[in-house]
């Protein structure tokens, strides 16, 4: 029989809400998951082509189901809803969230109102599951669920492949006290969570909670789920073979201020947790992004271009300045306080715990407290008005154009394009901004294609009736130089607006946020702002070298 063929057709029959024909599609389905399979050693191995038609189109049935319960469809479409993520939920990690929580109150939910911002965490996850990736970092703001869902994470692996150890490590003991009980919670059988359902033939069959070991299926020495702090002396002790899972190495900001401790802190993560994987183990590391050197910085670094490892970071605010953590049932984040929290803490801090940017404090060449602001500009005609372009090279680059206003020897950056949209668009940006502006001369840099790039924006303004006098340069100096000997001029006769000025500048804010961020510790991930902070200061210099002055003739 076509498994396939009968359940689409039974599909197409319930997509006016038919609840036979539904129920009819997922036993069809069901029957093609084992259609093909083999027994081998008391093991079922699937087909896969056929397992993973079986579990594609199950998504269907559910999402048909649900849209029927929304319209009144009744308890066998809410049973038949159950029943597809239960079918799921062993292979599926954001099926599993969904299934586990069914039975519990909608407002005592975790993963279900968080789930518009966690399932991208999950199909990060997955994809660690599915031996896509070897190593995640994943890095969000506190209080968002970030380790809960790697808690669900391990109890879901561990119920998958029981005979294999999982070891989760953080700085503490009494934090992985918490992980401990919350997966023993997890797991309980008769509980209120339906972990059983999901692994109905995987039971505790050891626990110990003064180690924090949890074991499952059949005695072992390694246990399933093992737990230790950083420091520990852990040879011999534990193992993993199936997920290292670290979550919060850096105990605090005094930890994170000093590169020393940093240091040890990384010996101790490479030889008390790094070196006790086996095998094809993979690496979930969840931490907030304190620096370029501790634990999950050090390990991007050492994967960069390597793509069976992933880092994503999900701040706070998003590019409009908005919540990306505002959930539903009020258990998530305001927009109103996250920048709340934004007015009442230090710029570093701020970036580094919300929104996910690990800056340095000593590398620092633009501090934010060293920076001269303005709130409007002097009433004044000013002495001239120019700009500078760095521009886009890439697809994730910015092109960054600053204007500066002169007043005598002050420079007020009064207007800024930050950019990383299509060129064409931009280009008229420029062109148009130049223009509404009044700028009387502008230099575009010309390495690769910025040539082309000035003779179209001089061709747009011409158009529009610009007069604006464009020239190019060509940059040979190293960039990071160029922009650490440039940054003492910029601090002492730039002005940039001050932040209460731009809260509603996203544009302005960005390329603020990429200034004061940019370190000469570490690789900085945009440079495209200072590097134009450093053209300004050069173009500005330009004025002065060219200078004619008049002298009593020597003979």
């Amino acid at each position: 029989m076509d498994y396939k063929q009968a359940a689409l057709g039974m599909i197409e029959r319930g997509e006016a809400g038919d609840y036979a024909a539904l129920r009819d599609a997922f036993d069809m389905v069901r029957c093609l998951e084992l259609d093909g399979s083999v027994e081998v050693d008391g093991q079922l191995i699937y087909n896969k082509e056929r397992f993973r038609e079986a579990h594609e189109i199950v998504k269907t049935i559910r999402t048909l189901s649900a849209k029927a319960v929304v319209h009144g469809g009744g308890a066998g479409m809410l049973d038949l809803n159950k029943r597809t993520l239960l079918f799921d939920a062993p292979w599926d990690f954001d099926a599993y969230l969904r299934y586990i929580e069914w039975n519990r109150p909608k407002e005592k939910r975790f993963y279900e109102p968080r789930r518009k911002r966690l399932k991208e965490v999950a199909a990060a996850m997955q994809l660690l599951a599915d031996d896509e990736l070897d190593t995640l970092g994943i890095s969000l703001p506190p209080g968002v669920g970030k380790s809960t869902m790697g808690i669900f994470f391990i109890c879901w692996l561990a119920g998958k492949n029981p005979d294999k150890p999982i070891l989760a490590g953080s700085h503490s003991q009494s934090f992985l006290r918490g992980v401990y009980d919350e997966c023993l919670r997890v797991m309980e059988s008769g509980g209120e969570y339906l972990w059983q359902d999901v692994f109905p033939g995987v039971r505790i069959v050891d626990t110990n909670a003064k180690d924090m070991r949890i074991d499952l299926g059949e005695p072992k020495r390694f246990q399933t789920i093992e737990m230790t702090s950083v420091g520990s002396a852990n040879a011999g002790k534990v193992r993993c073979e199936q997920l290292l899972y670290v979550d919060d190495l850096v105990s605090g900001i005094d930890q994170a201020l000093s590169r020393e401790r940093l240091d040890k802190l990384w010996d101790q993560f490479t030889v008390d947790l790094l070196q006790r994987r086996i095998g094809n183990c993979k690496t979930l590391i969840i931490a907030t992004r304190w620096s370029v050197h501790d634990p999950i910085g050090r390990l991007e670094s050492m994967n960069e271009g390597n793509d069976r490892a992933q880092f994503i970071r999900f701040p706070a605010l998003n590019e409009n300045d908005e919540s990306n953590f505002d959930y539903e049932n009020s258990v998530g984040f305001t927009t109103a306080f996250y920048r709340q929290q934004r007015d009442i803490m230090d710029d570093i801090s701020w970036n580094a715990l919300y929104q996910q940017k690990c800056l340095e404090r000593e590398g620092l060449v633009f501090p934010s407290d060293r920076l001269r602001r303005y709130f409007q500009l002097p009433d004044v005609d000013p002495d001239a008005i120019i700009s500078v372009c760095d521009t886009k090279e890439q697809g994730v680059d910015y092109c960054v154009m600053l204007t500066a206003y002169q007043y005598g020897n002050d420079y007020y950056i009064d207007n800024i394009i930050c950019d990383n949209g299509k060129v064409d668009v931009i280009e008229h940006r420029i062109a148009q901004t130049l223009k509404d502006l009044g700028v009387q001369r502008c230099r575009i840099e010309s390495n690769r294609g910025g040539t082309l790039f000035a003779q179209e924006v001089e061709k747009i303004q011409r158009e529009i009736g610009g007069i604006t006098n464009i020239t190019t340069k060509w940059t040979q100096s190293n960039k990071e130089t160029r922009i650490e000997i440039s940054s003492g001029i910029a601090i002492n006769r730039f002005l940039f607006k001050d932040d209460s000025v731009i809260k509603n500048d996203r544009e302005y804010r960005t390329a603020m946020d990429m200034l004061v961020s940019y370190s000469s510790v570490g690789r900085a991930k945009h440079d495209d702002v200072p590097d134009a902070v450093s053209m300004l200061v050069d173009f500005i210099n330009s004025f002065n070298a060219n200078k004619v002055s008049i002298m009593r003739r020597p003979f």
